[in-house]
């Protein structure tokens, strides 16, 4: 570490169930981890129903090592508090310790979340300048609170964190994203009324979450205040992604990065596990020198780096066999938007695990072909699309159809934003498209990538329900489609329409002789697990079908970068 960031010098107090009072007299539990010594200190906080007193063990290979104090998803206060910062945490409404009506993700709790900077800022111990940094649940507050505009705040780390909930995190493309938020709403449930909780706070974490959720099935007004408003941050940020979190928290990073009114904003993008980046060396050195920066005055020499940090893979590694390199901007300017169009090859699907129904090409075919597959994809337990243990387990065996190209020439790098332009048909009202983008070695076999809950992982995934296919012209890029989700336009049967596909961003080198290969299925695909969806709604039963070439010309839009820069 430079000699420009704090150094560790100061002793761990610690003060246990600190009240803290909100504007309409509500009283909310905080613990404070704080420098002992005489002094006044920035602070990070932290707001979230994840219980401030429940102790995470981390996994043996952190490079942060276990003690009393770790909580899940937090900084770890014997790092933080040696070097000259308070950590605050605070227990949201109806969780842990705080009393009150549980609603995690909740207008209330971002109006809880302003109070309790605000209450840090004015303590004795603190020099009124306060950051907020955090994981997941910890980051997507930041998102929501830095829309108020806390005076007290002054910069913000959130570290793989949805913004917008409802096509970040609950409706991937409209198709509601079950078994995730079903196994975290049970669990979260479970910590309390099964857990030490139910000794003090016994009718802690009673929501109506994921009936809501279903509720709000369009996004028509109920998600505004549970999803950042880009417009209203400007607050300096650090915005950290993860290419392996396509499935939930990507896209937020990446939004809030193009889109945030912020004139201050880095973006950094890792791989690996949900939790590993931010705990190691090189992780917790980029939070100190923004937090000594922007909280302490410090220069750290931070702001004078490209503000775009990527890993760059180069497939089947993990982050300590990657490395990462700077970027002026996002997506890349010299960007080469490639199409590598679909040709269909055969009418109906093939039997192979592996097969293909035709191949991705650099020239439109000049005549039209379609290929037909079934809309319900049959399980080993055939078509059962009610069945919960069908639905957690995403695709048991290969449904849909596949492309792929040729194997490539060179070593091919896709960075960016990618987009699927699909013409189809469907003898249902709706259809369900779920797209995954793998890269296949030269023995034929996939290459995967370490995912955030150390699973297996192709590069990248998208989703789009057909009655979604709406677009906001407002805010559709020409590689990232932005739909509506505020109307449906059903199909008709047999009646091909048009449907662009948002393909969350990714970053991969496939190697020379590799093939890419795409996978367009009715139901979770390799990879897809525990982000699986519910996709029995409308097409059981049904046949989907997928045009290409002619004047249905579908295509894939890859960013492909140039050789030269390392």
């Amino acid at each position: 570490m430079t000699a420009t960031t704090s150094q560790p010098r100061y002793t761990l107090a610690i003060e246990k169930d600190v009240k803290v009072r909100m504007r309409d007299g509500a009283i909310l539990y905080a613990d404070v981890y704080r420098p002992r010594e005489k002094g006044r200190f920035p602070a990070i906080l932290n707001i979230s129903a994840y219980q401030k007193d429940k102790v995470w063990v981390p996994p043996s290979d952190l490079e942060e090592k276990a003690n009393p104090w770790m909580t899940w998803e937090t900084v770890n206060p014997l790092w933080w508090v040696p070097r000259g910062y308070a950590c605050v945490r605070v227990d949201t409404r109806g969780s842990g310790k705080s009393p009150g009506l549980s609603d995690p993700g909740g207008w209330q709790e971002t109006l809880d979340f302003y109070d309790s900077i605000e209450w840090a800022a004015r303590q004795k111990w603190c020099s009124g300048n306060i950051g907020t940094a955090g994981i997941s649940y910890h980051a997507t507050t930041q998102w929501r609170v830095a829309g108020l505009k806390p005076p007290s705040l002054k910069a913000l780390i959130p570290w793989e964190g949805y913004g917008d909930a409802y096509r970040d995190a609950v409706f991937h493309g409209g198709i509601f994203q079950l078994y995730y938020l079903a196994t975290w709403y049970a669990t979260q449930m479970a910590h309390h009324l099964l857990g030490d909780p139910q000794e003090y706070n016994p009718d802690a974490f009673r929501n109506e979450r994921l009936y809501n959720y279903m509720r709000h099935s369009l996004d028509t007004g109920w998600w505004a205040n549970r999803s950042a408003r880009w417009d209203r941050i400007t607050i300096p940020f650090l915005s950290a992604g993860n290419w392996s979190g396509h499935n939930l928290h990507l896209r937020g990073n990446t939004e809030g990065y193009m889109r945030a009114a912020s004139r201050h904003k880095k973006l950094r993008i890792h791989t690996g596990t949900h939790y590993h980046a931010f705990y190691t060396e090189e992780g917790r050195t980029d939070q100190l020198r923004w937090f000594d920066y922007w909280l302490k005055g410090i220069d750290t020499g931070i702001m004078k780096e490209p503000p775009v940090k990527l890993m760059i893979r180069t497939g089947g590694g993990t982050m300590k066999d990657y490395s990462f390199r700077f970027e002026n901007e996002w997506p890349l300017a010299r960007t080469q938007w490639t199409r590598f169009y679909l040709k269909a090859e055969r009418k109906e699907p093939a039997s192979d695990p592996m097969g293909r129904e035709g191949r991705l090409l650099g020239r439109a075919p000049a005549r039209e072909s379609a290929v037909t597959y079934s809309a319900t994809g049959v399980s080993h337990a055939g078509v059962a699309s009610a069945s919960s243990t069908m639905l957690a387990a995403g695709s048991m065996h290969r449904t849909g159809i596949s492309f792929e190209t040729e194997p490539l020439k060179e070593d091919t790098e896709v960075t960016g934003p990618v987009k699927l332009v699909l013409w189809v048909s469907g003898t249902q009202k709706d259809m369900d498209l779920f797209v995954t983008v793998r890269n296949i070695g030269r023995d034929g076999k996939d290459v995967w990538e370490v995912g955030q809950q150390g699973q297996q992982v192709p590069v990248a995934k998208g989703w789009l329900r057909a009655s979604h296919r709406k677009l906001d012209p407002g805010l559709s890029l020409p590689y990232r489609p932005y739909h509506a989700h505020d109307e449906r336009w059903w199909l008709k049967p047999g009646e091909p329409v048009e449907c662009e596909i948002e393909i969350w961003p990714t970053g991969m080198v496939f190697g020379k002789g590799h093939r890419i290969r795409l996978d367009i299925q009715p139901r979770d695909g390799v990879g897809s697990a525990p982000y699986t969806h519910y996709h029995a709604a409308y097409n059981t039963g049904g046949e989907n079908t997928v045009y290409t070439g002619g004047d249905k010309a579908s295509y894939l839009l890859l960013p492909v970068i140039p050789p030269g820069k390392k």
